[in-house]
């Protein structure tokens, strides 16, 4: 007779983590033929990986010239230091590194006080560590749309938390309006589900755009308004092509004195700006005393070694190499982002204009009019994986109330890659124009 499965637990086998997401299955394609210009130049170039590559050989010639941040500290008696048992607090030398690092990215215009940051394994963690803080199973956060795909995996799988998703469209550039906020706010109530919070992205992933002050001044106003916590993502602000035009909402706060900070908190991570997503550094900085207790408590759960911290404790303390890298990082994006912008244009395909990140928010929807739907969106994407093999991240998968916008990731190449890329772009859709 025949055993009955074993069963496990409703998060388990719950499909929120989102694995069935074009977002994932078109990393899946390049997984299985990923494209080497020597050894498999025929094959998906990765174009869904919002990696920062572009300014790698600093960090590579940096490690070269000090040996020692690698290491053990002053001498090798650094190792029983740092591998015995450490404060879940993280070490106090990295938190001021990191506090200084962020101050520097908003050019002076904002204070972090080390004591306040709250160290994660990664961008990834701290928001889910946040979601189980500010809101119970059932409860919902607003996110406006189009969104980052993970977040569907970050903020719900585990939380039991819901996601209300804000609408923002292209007649204004995709950018959050009030109009938006109460109009997904009185959506929840009338499903009976409890708001508890507002999560942003500043700068916009999958936009590649900023939040202006005047939509940040609104945004702390609403959550003061309903009584809810803001939760703004700023893991791109170091990727902000021209310093000037990246408000934090750090900067709102300071303007009005603090006065209701208790309800904001800002997530960051050196994952995107540094370029290091695989050290897993995230932090969460609270202007609420509450929730900093209660994600150093929590933060048990999502570590980061003594080791990493030691290291990039040593990086980030050089504030001659901070500055340099962070002006050098600005340039080379913004140049990487004007030729993608330029190839893509001369393909005749049109772009969201951006000003921040490791991608493009393109506009395929001439190539749907025969069905310009959410299904032709798909079939518009499995066309490029497929054919110009090439991985982007389908509108869809973003929560993009409108078919046809793709984002389009270049930072995570070598410039060689791009222009592969680009080309591979310009025969598709000759081929698509041949076609009709």
């Amino acid at each position: 007779m025949e055993q009955p499965s074993v069963g496990l637990s409703k998060v388990a086998v719950s499909e929120y983590h989102g694995e069935d997401s074009p977002y994932f299955a078109g990393w899946k394609a390049y997984n299985e033929n990923p494209y080497d210009e020597l050894n498999n130049p025929n094959g998906v170039i990765q174009m869904g990986l919002a990696e920062n590559q572009v300014s790698f050989d600093m960090l590579e010639e940096y490690l070269e010239q000090h040996s020692e941040a690698a290491g053990w500290g002053k001498n090798v008696s650094g190792f029983r230091e740092n591998a015995l048992f450490q404060d879940y607090h993280g070490l106090q030398c990295f938190r001021e590194g990191m506090a200084s690092f962020m101050e520097q990215i908003r050019g002076g215009r904002a204070r972090f006080n080390p004591d306040r940051i709250v160290l994660t394994a990664g961008a990834t963690a701290a928001n889910e560590l946040l979601t189980f803080i500010l809101a119970d199973p059932g409860d919902a956060l607003l996110v406006p749309t189009p969104y980052y795909p993970g977040f569907d995996r970050d903020l719900r799988w585990r939380t039991g938390v819901k996601i209300i998703p804000v609408h923002c469209d292209s007649s204004n550039k995709f950018q959050l309006t009030l109009q938006a906020l109460e109009s997904a706010y009185a959506n929840a109530k009338s499903m009976n589900v409890n708001v508890r919070g507002l999560l942003i992205t500043n700068p916009s992933n999958p936009l590649g755009a900023t939040v202006p002050r005047s939509v940040l001044e609104e945004l702390v106003d609403f959550v003061a308004r309903k009584n809810i916590h803001l939760v703004s993502d700023e893991i791109y602000s170091g990727s902000v092509f021209s310093p000037s035009e990246f408000v934090s909402v750090a900067e709102i706060l300071a303007a009005r004195n603090y006065r209701d900070s208790e309800r904001i908190h800002i997530v960051y991570s050196l994952s995107k700006d540094l370029g290091l997503p695989g050290f897993r550094i995230g932090t969460i900085y609270s202007y609420n005393d509450r929730v900093v207790t209660a994600a150093r408590r929590m933060s048990s759960f999502a570590l980061v070694s003594s080791q990493t911290q030691l290291l990039l404790a040593f990086m980030l303390s050089d504030e001659k190499f901070t500055a340099n890298y962070i002006a050098t990082n600005r340039i080379r994006l913004r140049r990487r982002h004007r030729r993608m912008i330029d190839g893509l244009r001369n393909a005749g395909v049109e772009c969201l204009e951006g000003n921040a990140g490791l991608f493009c928010w393109v506009n395929l929807r001439a190539l749907m009019e025969n069905n310009p739907t959410r299904e032709g969106e798909l079939e518009i994407w499995k066309s490029i994986v497929s054919e110009a093999k090439l991985n982007i991240s389908p509108g869809s998968s973003c929560h993009c109330s409108e078919p046809g916008w793709f984002r389009v990731c270049f930072a995570n190449m070598s410039e060689k890659t791009v222009e592969v890329a680009l080309k591979r772009v310009h025969d598709f859709m000759e081929q698509r124009k041949i076609r009709n």
